[in-house]
């Protein structure tokens, strides 16, 4: 099966929105953007960038940008589909095909592959890790001993956090001291909580 019939396939299971998906496509077919499927959806590139696709939900259909935060957007069409995990993509999205305006859909699309061309881009931002605060009981323990705290201070950030969270999770003081000594010698043994199932 080559790409316009992956693409036709695609379209023809978006039922509800078949016709309407149908005339973005051709939209965008009348620019230089090269027809592609990544991720099993309609992706459209420039010198095998990603730019823009094409797909539907159960309340909306739309394009996504794949560099849309660069984009001017003076007619505020654009929205963050997943504010504070993505920088860059925005959407357009439109529950009906007469909301469909193809003069505007072109200048936006013009604009997004001008952007590509001269080299811009919206480098994502890596996610920051914040590690939880070490449960009083646990320092308790590190003050009594420097080789427990030099320990676990030594383990990946993943394996700090499984310890904070099994003594936190812990309701009962008893259970706590329990935990707290059970795990006691797996740190000092570098180990992570969880490490005998991930093998």
């Amino acid at each position: 099966m080559d790409t316009s019939q992956k693409i036709n396939a695609f379209i023809d299971k978006q039922r509800h929105y078949k016709s309407a998906l149908t005339k973005l496509r051709n939209i965008i077919l009348k620019t230089e953007l090269k027809e592609t499927v990544k991720w099993g959806m309609p992706v459209y590139t420039v010198d095998d960038k990603n730019i823009l696709g094409i797909g539907a939900f159960k309340n909306h259909f739309g394009i996504w940008f794949f560099q849309g935060g660069l984009l001017r957007d003076e007619h505020n069409k654009l929205i963050n589909a997943q504010e504070g995990k993505t920088v860059a993509m925005r959407q357009w999205r439109m529950e009906t095909e007469d909301q469909i305006d193809e003069k505007l859909l072109i200048l936006y699309i013009q604009e997004a592959i001008e952007n590509q061309k001269q080299g811009k881009f919206i480098k994502p931002s890596k996610p920051v890790r914040i590690t939880p605060s070490i449960p009083k009981e646990l320092k308790a323990r590190f003050a009594d001993s420097k080789e427990l705290a030099m320990s676990f201070k030594d383990l990946t950030p993943g394996k700090q956090k499984e310890y904070i969270e099994y003594i936190d999770s812990a309701k009962r003081i008893e259970t706590k001291a329990a935990r707290l000594d059970k795990i006691e010698p797996m740190i000092l043994q570098g180990l992570g909580l969880n490490d005998k199932y991930k093998k």
